[in-house]
């Protein structure tokens, strides 16, 4: 009797062990498709220098954005690239002025903080935002403050699966995005482009909100369609300072195809 007790056991014990290996190998399936950059700040001797192809920011240029809110109102975004600059974690960011309107109003006022790696990736640094009328600086978030880390907002080499995180701020801006494609082809206002490079945001506080975002090789940011949790409609119309041969941008006529 004794040894038909132990033969009972042993398959029991093996099933146990094969679910258990089942169930370890799905929850590590997800955070292995993550993107592995690792944030070192000895890793930026020249952070000014954002020359990332889908993610370009020169000092001079401003880009301005037409789109409808979840209302049908019409919106407008300007999001302008300045000469300031702020040191965090010891690594001087370039400082980007983010202007929303809604109806002609200015609903949200943002300085973001930018800084891009030595491997050409482009780190968020953090932000600090002003919602009106009520003056809310709820969302902002700085690296090395209160445990917030640097995020990535564009990959070097981006590869479709990729997924990584924008804002690592716990509680307050946990935003991050999947590359989708990378061979889109898009026309916004401002032109037309192909292989143009789609992500899937989302935000971990808000699950149930989902956005397509398209950049363009040389110019950026093109176009945002929120897909789910709102019908947000964002793009391109037009960019300021792009005669300057500084700016790094593609003018109305170098549009890349």
């Amino acid at each position: 009797m004794e040894t038909q007790s132990k033969k009972k056991v042993l398959p029991l014990v093996a099933i146990l062990a094969t679910l258990l290996m089942l169930m370890l190998s799905t929850s590590t399936a997800l955070p292995a498709q993550a993107s592995a950059i690792i944030f070192n700040k000895s890793n930026f001797h020249d952070p000014l220098k954002i020359d990332n192809k889908y993610f370009p920011l020169k000092p001079g240029a401003t880009m301005i954005y037409n789109g409808t809110d979840e209302d049908g109102e019409p919106t407008r975004d300007e999001f302008s690239v300045t000469n300031d600059t702020k040191v965090i974690l010891g690594i001087t960011t370039c400082v980007v002025h983010d202007n929303a309107y809604v109806k002609g109003d200015l609903e949200e006022s943002t300085d973001d903080w930018f800084a891009q790696d030595d491997d050409g990736n482009v780190w968020y640094m953090g932000e600090f935002t002003t919602e009106l009328p009520s003056k809310s600086h709820k969302g902002s978030w700085e690296a090395g403050v209160k445990g917030a880390n640097a995020g990535i907002i564009m990959e070097a080499q981006p590869k479709v699966g990729d997924k990584y995180q924008q804002e690592v701020a716990k509680g307050e801006a946990e935003d991050g995005a999947t590359v989708l494609s990378l061979n889109e082809k898009v026309c916004v206002p401002y032109g037309c482009f192909s292989n143009v490079l789609k992500t899937e945001d989302f935000n971990l506080l808000e699950p149930d909100i989902l956005e397509n975002k398209f950049y363009a090789p040389g110019i950026g940011n093109i176009k945002t369609v929120m897909v789910k949790g709102g019908s947000e409609v964002e793009t391109l119309i037009q960019i300021n300072g792009i005669g300057n041969n500084n700016t790094g941008l593609a003018s109305a006529n170098e549009k890349p195809q």
